[in-house]
């Protein structure tokens, strides 16, 4: 992915509050590096900080933000993915520390036709490895008519 990198804003379909990461730092065919601050005041911010289960959410939005990178490669607009579960998620902190830059990083480990695809995911501090695991997700072709039919 050689395009210069855009705002998060316009890779991840979340809105306010919900979008987490701060920025993309780097990305590739097969892989993402995105970067977030955990913050006093930010939505899962609860007596003074952030716990490490929201890593998960951190992870899922860098899957996004490398759907969305594919999407505007195409000259499509970024689609609404579903997160269906993850394997291994191992932190080593009980909560992030506020204030103090984390790198995400995802890895393509296989992405099928119909939408769903793998990823090898880490997270990690200025001095180590804080969270790993396997997320698996989905993005269909038509989100719209997928939620419809999920819903009868």
């Amino acid at each position: 992915m050689s395009e210069a990198l855009p705002d998060i804003e316009f890779l991840v379909p979340h809105a306010s509050d919900m979008s987490l990461l701060d920025r993309v730092l780097a990305a590739d065919d097969a892989s993402l590096l995105a970067e977030v601050t955990p913050r006093a005041g930010q939505l899962f911010c609860r007596d003074g900080e952030i716990g490490s289960w929201v890593g998960i959410e951190y992870m899922a939005q860098a899957i996004a933000a490398w759907a969305g990178l594919r999407a505007r490669q195409r000259g499509e607009a970024p689609k609404v993915g579903f997160l269906l579960g993850s394997r291994r998620y191992q932190t080593e902190v009980p909560a992030f520390a506020l204030n103090a830059p984390l790198r995400v990083r995802i890895e393509l480990q296989f992405l099928a036709d119909n939408g769903l695809g793998q990823f090898e995911c880490r997270i990690d501090s200025a001095e180590r490895c804080l969270a790993t695991a396997q997320l698996k997700v989905f993005e269909p072709s038509d989100t719209g008519q997928f939620i419809e039919e999920s819903m009868q």
